[in-house]
């Protein structure tokens, strides 16, 4: 095979922090902000279904803040958002209110999706966010064809999506991976790998060594990192969606991370071994962060005490404004269900 030459596209694991995409320390302390508030909104959460006010799934993405937080921060207005049911913190990062996101997981009348869906099942067209569905890979075709609508329409937009460890093995990514990066779409695709698909741990998922492995195969850029980590999050996938808007195509983002809590509120996860959790625990990305930021001198324990008192004060008033609110009609039920 004379006379050809072979491209090699590396994967990496990125440990060191990156001194471009630095942050103003107004900038840390509303990271902070949105990781605290991510983690006391999903607290009110399962403690509203233990009290029987929300019906269906409850879901939380404790240990995974950062990965949600970090990477929608590294988004602009005109991007778009394509969340999982663990990302409420790229949710409130890419603008949705506390408002309306406990009328919607409360599933009252005046919510996003007029009380018909819970969650995180929800679109709103004016921030551009396009919530997740239950069938989770099949996100992923619809922010390719959004990407690449965004390509056509020249917006320089990027689409933001994300996949569990256990998601990622479905059709449906693997499909969107090889048309995007054929067609070079501004796309990027974190794989949240918190180490369990429900009950399958990952190493009954994948015979290779990293996630970020399969990117090898489309021939785009993989990167590996510490989802606990918000500064590397957040330059990671800021220098993804730079190059994104620059016609340089998708990229594949592993975070890995630990699920803390069962895969929802009924799930006890008695399968993960309790050894595990607690060297998890002293990765916390909410602990991780304070920590950082008083050891910089940007956090100080008085504003520590003004942020706890906002975010009370604030999830007090979505919650009893989400209460107080009417379920829809009933003579209302397929009104929005089927096409006209």
């Amino acid at each position: 095979m004379t006379g050809i030459k072979k491209k090699i596209i590396k994967t990496k694991t990125v440990e060191s922090k990156k001194k471009s995409f630095e942050l103003t320390k107004e900038q840390y302390l509303q990271l902070y902000y949105y990781m605290r508030l991510t983690r006391e909104f999903e607290e009110s959460i399962l403690k509203l279904y233990r009290q029987g006010k929300i019906v269906g799934g409850a879901y939380t993405g404790n240990g995974n803040e950062a990965t949600a937080v970090g990477s929608a921060f590294a988004l602009e207005k005109q991007d778009y958002l394509f969340p999982m049911h663990r990302d409420m913190g790229a949710h409130l990062v890419k603008g949705q209110t506390l408002r309306h996101l406990m009328l919607q997981h409360l599933a009252r009348g005046n919510s996003l999706s007029k009380g018909r869906d819970g969650t995180g099942h929800y679109a709103d067209p004016a921030l551009r966010i396009y919530g997740n569905i239950s069938h989770l890979g099949a996100m992923i075709p619809m922010a390719a064809g959004v990407a690449l609508a965004s390509k056509l329409r020249k917006e320089r937009s990027v689409a933001l999506t994300y996949i569990g460890d256990g998601g990622s093995n479905v059709g449906d990514v693997h499909e969107s991976l090889a048309m995007a990066s054929v067609m070079k779409l501004p796309l990027i695709l974190i794989i949240e790998n918190n180490q369990f698909a429900y009950s399958t741990p990952v190493s009954k998922q994948k015979a290779m060594e990293k996630y970020s492995d399969r990117a090898l195969g489309y021939g785009i850029p993989g990167y590996t990192i510490d989802g606990t980590d918000l500064e590397l999050v957040y330059r990671t996938c800021k220098e993804a969606v730079e190059r994104a808007r620059e016609g340089g195509g998708p990229t594949l983002i592993e975070s890995v991370t630990m699920r803390m809590h069962g895969h929802s509120a009924h799930d006890g996860a008695e399968y993960v071994p309790k050894t595990l959790l607690a060297e998890w625990k002293k990765k916390d990305p909410v602990q991780r962060i304070e920590k950082l930021l008083l050891d910089r001198k940007i956090l100080t324990p008085k504003i520590i005490e003004e942020f706890e008192r906002k975010v009370v004060a604030e999830l007090d008033d979505a919650t009893q404004f989400a209460i107080d609110s009417p379920y829809p009609p009933a003579e209302e039920a397929a009104i929005g269900v089927y096409a006209d």
